[in-house]
C-alpha cells in the first residue's frame, strides 16, 4: 500500500477536537484536490468566518478611532503622543483591511453611528467629562475619520503635545 492509500483511510480530526490538526488536514486535503474528503459544512463556516472577522476588525478600530478623535478635539490640553499613534494607527489598519478587502469599502460607513455611539460613552468614562459634553450623533464624516491629516478641534503642533 503506498502513502496516498494510507492517508485515505485515514480518518479526519473532527473539527470540535483539535482545531488547528483540523485546519491543517483541510488545507492538505484541498490542495490534494481531494473535495470528496473535505469537511464541507465547517469549512463553508470557517471561510464564512473569514470575512466576519475582517468586519469585526474595522468596527473595533474605528471605535478606537473615534474615542481617541474625541478626546483630542474635548481635550485639547491633554493632547498625548499616544493619542496622535493611536489614531493614525488606526487609520492606517482600517486602510490596509479595505485595501485587501474592497468590498469591504463602504463597511466603516455603516458602521459610524454605531460605533461613535459607544466611542461617545467611552470617551465620558475615560475623560471624566460629562456625557451631554459631547455630541449625540457623529460630527465628523468618514472621510475625515479615515483621513490621516484630519484632527478635529483647535490647531496643533507636536511640540505641545504631552510626552509620556
Amino acid at each position: 500500500m503506498n502513502k496516498i492509500q494510507i492517508q485515505r483511510r485515514h480518518k479526519s480530526t473532527p473539527y470540535e477536537t483539535d482545531y488547528a490538526q483540523w485546519c491543517a488536514e483541510q488545507g492538505a486535503l484541498l490542495r490534494e484536490g481531494r473535495l470528496s474528503d473535505l469537511d464541507r459544512e465547517n469549512l463553508a463556516e470557517e471561510i464564512e468566518s473569514l470575512g466576519r472577522s475582517d468586519k469585526r476588525e474595522i468596527e473595533s478600530r474605528l471605535g478606537t478611532l473615534l474615542l481617541h478623535l474625541l478626546k483630542w478635539q474635548f481635550q485639547p490640553e491633554r493632547r498625548k503622543t499616544g493619542w496622535l499613534l493611536t489614531i493614525r494607527e488606526q487609520r492606517h489598519r482600517i486602510k490596509k483591511l479595505i485595501n485587501e478587502s474592497l468590498s469591504l469599502k463602504a463597511y466603516p460607513r455603516k458602521q459610524l453611528a454605531s460605533e461613535f455611539e459607544f466611542a461617545r460613552l467611552k470617551a465620558a468614562d475615560e475623560t471624566g467629562l460629562p456625557e451631554k459634553d459631547f455630541p449625540a450623533d457623529c460630527p465628523y464624516q468618514i472621510a475625515d475619520v479615515l483621513d490621516q491629516d484630519f484632527f478635529p478641534g483647535a490647531p496643533w503642533t507636536s511640540d505641545q503635545l504631552v510626552r509620556e
